[in-house]
């Protein structure tokens, strides 16, 4: 079973590349930096709601969708 931050990482990974958006691209969208976005999609951070927030916002997607496990 995956934890939170797997899930979280893998999904945001997921949906920013379908997107056809770069780490720098959605950094530069949400107001954060491109390493963070890199260090949250490698699962190295314990990411903030605020943060999840912003990031859902950018890739127009549900928050709830980035924590949830995809089939």
């Amino acid at each position: 079973m995956l934890s939170l931050v797997e899930i979280f990482s893998q999904n945001l990974k997921t949906v920013r590349k379908n997107a056809g958006i770069s780490q720098e691209e959605l950094a530069s969208i949400c107001g954060l930096h491109r390493t963070y976005i890199g260090a949250v999609e490698r699962g190295e951070r314990n990411i903030s709601i605020k943060n999840i927030e912003k990031i859902s916002a950018a890739l127009n997607v549900k928050a709830s969708f980035l924590l949830e496990e995809q089939k």
